[in-house]
């Protein structure tokens, strides 16, 4: 599959981060495992009967709580992993939509989700937009995006994401590509990508063949930052000093090691990260859905809850499911403890 031809490829050429047929991080960085890989492969393919839930997770259906119209200026609903409804205002906003069974290449190995979806794909509300960070599969799930595609509702992604978009079914003017610091307003929504320290790919051969971004998301309601997938890195300094600091910041947690620390947060770093775009109220994502490290599923939670207690920083952890407003939310739900003292999973 050719990502990048025509207009996109003009558009990457321009591009300061694409060079000899790939996109780069703004710092030198490595996307592999650091150190010996045998003890972390071996551990991340043998050892996972730790690393899942003891119980089943409670999830909550939040069909009756959508069909009242939001009477706040931001209201949201964590669906798992970094996939959340959001609205702002009237508006409605589909991040990374994952509803598929396995983060996999194929439908028979991979990583298998914890719980599943808290409602199915034709569940959802109608939906004003969707945002695609970048294209691993933890966050491109082709059956989903397939269905999603049928709905005929606009995508944003990053540059040269959009290829396979269209391959799954979207029609070519619902998608909008952007590379870092571009804007895009759709409807009462504005988006802008902005630096992440990642990679993307989804086989041998396309490594960085497509960008990966963060986000801004704005509207008359509020302003929210998207981490998608990332590193830390002093961009987001910048980030904040263009925008100004957010009403929610979105940052991944989870799927973390020392051993690829460059490319993926983790609590103590998603924390600083936090600290770096301004504060606020921070909402951790992409966690608690599939096991993609070494680490206990709840760890990233509970690690994350110790850093901000000690330090003052308003988190909110919502239940899979559950309606929240962020701004009516006065203590930390840890409704991950519930499984602690069950027995595992199968």
């Amino acid at each position: 599959m050719a990502l990048l031809s025509g207009l996109r490829l003009e558009r990457a050429l321009a591009s300061p981060r694409y060079r000899d047929g790939t996109f780069h991080n703004t710092h030198s960085i490595s996307a592999g495992i650091h150190g010996n890989p045998l003890p972390v492969l071996g551990e991340f393919f043998f050892g996972g009967k730790k690393r899942v839930p003891r119980s089943p997770l409670p999830l909550e259906d939040p069909r009756d709580a959508w069909r009242h119209p939001n009477d706040s200026n931001l209201r949201l609903t964590w669906l798992g992993h970094s996939t959340l409804v959001i609205e702002l205002g009237q508006t409605r906003l589909l991040t990374d939509p994952v509803f598929g069974e396995r983060a996999s290449p194929v439908s028979f190995a991979g990583p298998k989700r914890f719980h599943p979806p808290p409602v199915r794909l034709d569940q959802l509300p109608a939906l004003d937009a969707i945002l695609l960070s970048h294209d691993h599969y933890d966050h491109l799930c082709i059956s989903t995006l397939r269905e999603l595609a049928r709905l005929g509702v606009p995508i944003v992604t990053s540059l040269g994401v959009g290829a396979r978009l269209e391959a799954l079914g979207f029609a070519a003017e619902l998608v909008h590509e952007l590379d870092w610091w571009e804007s895009i307003t759709l409807g009462e929504l504005t988006f802008t990508a902005t630096p992440a320290q990642h990679f993307s790919g989804r086989g041998m051969t396309d490594r960085n063949a497509t960008s990966w971004s963060s986000w801004v998301i704005e509207s008359a309601a509020g302003r929210l930052f998207f981490s998608g997938d990332t590193g830390l890195t002093d961009e987001f300094s910048t980030i904040a000093e263009r925008f100004g600091g957010f009403d929610l910041t979105m940052l991944e947690i989870g799927a973390f090691d020392p051993a690829w620390a460059d490319i993926h947060l983790g609590a103590r770093n998603a924390h600083r990260a936090f600290e770096l775009l301004g504060g606020g109220t921070l909402l951790p994502v992409h966690w608690g859905t599939f096991d993609l490290a070494l680490h206990p599923w709840d760890q990233p939670a509970e690690e994350l809850v110790a850093l901000c207690e000690a330090a003052g920083t308003r988190l909110i952890t919502p239940r899979l499911g559950r309606l929240c407003v962020p701004s009516r939310i006065e203590t930390v739900d840890p409704w991950w403890r519930e499984t602690s003292a069950q027995p595992k999973i199968g």
